[in-house]
């Protein structure tokens, strides 16, 4: 099974990727993403061994051809090459020149995308709710917090920093306590919130958490409040209470299963660029008074 793209899509796939392994249950299930991902690939409790990969590149995969591969990667032959490359008695792709399978609907949320694929393709039920992921077997460097993520990929999707830290100064003045999470990049731009916040330097946690520790964070979390992000689905993945931010792309795309604790926020149209470099207008539109009622409810 190919995914070597990013935590927001691993997590996506999980409940197709669980389809698989309802389809084969006798199989043993190799998972293709990237080295990043392995920690928590190997939390998925459908995948069996994680084989390293790289976007669209050759696997180094030195075993049998193998009986089943799918391409949970992309539509289009670029992706569906480096399965079929591997010689497998049978393939599954989503239908383009060369390869037939079912059509790709680009209004689809990624989630049931994968699992119709799956669905149509092999004859098994997707259940899109299969989100769960087993709870990481490190110990959290804080339980029952409050986490502000402030990062995303990209900047179109980065509500301001100054909304956060009011955000973060809100919780915290409520008697939680409140971490600013991140990744390495991100080191600044959580050191800028929680200053903001007025919080100390202990409450920022970017940079000083491994992917598993992250996710121990988020599982044993009060609430989440995030954008459009990776750190969004380990809140599904672990069903904690959240809070998401939406610009860009349309929740119904990407939003969290409808579950009452998730709340989504958002005031766009679906036209803007998830690669934009600058903050996307309808995520502007998100207010901090609306943000804080949520949180509220929430906590």
């Amino acid at each position: 099974m190919l995914r070597p793209l990013g935590l927001g899509d691993l997590l996506t796939g999980v409940p197709a990727i669980r389809a698989v392994r309802a389809a084969v249950p006798d199989h043993h299930l190799v998972l293709a993403t990237t080295e990043a991902l392995r920690p928590l690939a190997e939390l998925i409790d459908a995948v069996d061994e994680v084989l390293p990969a790289r976007e669209l590149e050759p696997l180094d995969w030195s075993g049998p051809p193998p009986e089943l591969a799918v391409d949970l990667h992309g539509k289009g032959s670029a992706s569906h090459v480096v399965v079929a490359d591997l010689h497998p008695r049978r393939l599954l792709t989503f239908a383009s020149p060369g390869y037939p399978g079912p059509n790709w609907y680009a209004d689809e949320h990624e989630v049931r995308r994968w699992c119709r694929l799956v669905s149509e393709g092999l004859g098994v039920a997707a259940d899109p709710d299969a989100l769960d992921l087993a709870v990481p077997p490190v110990p959290p460097p804080v339980r029952d917090a409050a986490v502000v993520h402030p990062g995303a990929a990209y900047p179109g999707r980065r509500w301001p920093p100054d909304r956060f830290a009011a955000v973060a100064r809100f919780l915290a003045d409520a008697g939680h306590d409140v971490r600013i999470t991140g990744g390495p990049a991100e080191v600044e731009l959580a050191r800028s919130v929680a200053g903001a916040a007025g919080l100390g330097p202990d409450a920022v946690l970017a940079g000083r958490t491994t992917s598993l520790e992250l996710a121990a964070v988020i599982a044993a979390a009060r609430v989440v409040v995030c954008g459009d992000t990776g750190v969004a689905h380990l809140a599904s993945a672990y069903r904690r209470p959240s809070v998401v931010l939406f610009g860009p792309v349309s929740p119904a795309l990407w939003g969290p299963p409808p579950r009452e604790h998730h709340v989504v926020l958002w005031h766009g149209d679906g036209s803007g660029d998830p690669w934009g470099t600058d903050l996307d207008p309808a995520l502007a539109r998100i207010n901090l008074d609306e943000v804080l009622t949520a949180v509220e409810e929430l906590t």
